[in-house]
């Protein structure tokens, strides 16, 4: 029966394998350490269910040369994590899709992350609001353990009392989900900035607010981000030893 399945399981492993030879040649190398984890995780699937030894043969020796390429860029990773010097850059087209805020954060969402700072001028209408929920989401669905969400945010005279009730739900949605959100407000802010307690720290030139309107209600990308066309921006992400403290 695991024969069956094998075509199917090898074109995954591939598809994986060749996302992460592409991320590492674009010097986007957590994110390609995962890709590449992935992926030899796959190969190592087809190798179980492989009866030709001379087909072993040939998997064996493909997942060894991922498997040191994996551990080369861990390691270079590590150094420069160390060393206070890991920069990656990642720069999103205008109107490019697949950066929703899973695909573009979860490389660096592991490592016993437990509390997040998202500092973002621009949560105050409908659609940034829900940006930050979905946000929000994104982390409890992930293979973490977040316990604390900070948020700062502008204050102004046009504040409205919509977004002070929205926020509130949020809050009080997160609350029984057994996270606590934190929420502050400061009338200078103006950068945007995500940090988590693990040492990463992510800029984003928009912010959360990267992506353009949906075309209708019921058009392709209005629910799935990866789907929606994004805004032009930047991507910065540091790593350092000294992580924000409450």
């Amino acid at each position: 029966m695991a024969q069956d399945f094998l075509p199917g399981m090898e074109s995954s492993a591939i598809s994986v394998l060749k996302r992460a030879v592409e991320l590492d040649h674009s010097s986007r190398f957590q994110e390609a350490l995962v890709c590449y984890q992935e992926g030899i995780q796959l190969l190592m699937d087809v190798l179980k269910a492989v009866k030709d030894d001379s087909k072993k043969v040939r998997y064996r020796e493909k997942i060894k040369g991922y498997m040191d390429r994996a551990e080369q860029i861990k390691d270079h990773v590590n150094k420069l994590k160390e060393e206070g010097r890991y920069h990656e850059q990642i720069k999103i087209a205008d109107s490019s899709t697949g950066f929703s805020y899973e695909s573009l954060l979860k490389p660096y969402i592991r490592d016993g992350l437990t509390e997040v700072w998202v500092e973002d001028p621009y949560v105050r209408h409908v659609h940034q609001l829900y940006n930050f929920l979905r946000f929000c989401e994104m982390l409890l669905k992930c293979q973490c353990k977040v316990k604390t969400i900070h948020l700062l945010t502008s204050q102004d005279e046009d504040s409205s009392a919509q977004r002070t009730s929205a926020l509130a739900e949020i809050k009080q949605s997160l609350q029984c989900q057994n996270v606590c959100l934190d929420i502050q407000y400061s009338s200078t802010i103006h950068d945007r900035e995500i940090r988590f307690n693990n040492g990463w720290i992510i800029k984003i030139g928009r912010g959360l607010d990267y992506f353009k309107k949906p075309k209708g209600r019921f058009s392709v990308g209005y629910c799935d981000y990866d789907l929606r066309e994004c805004h032009e921006t930047t991507v910065d992400i540091f790593h350092t030893k000294h992580t924000k403290t409450t």
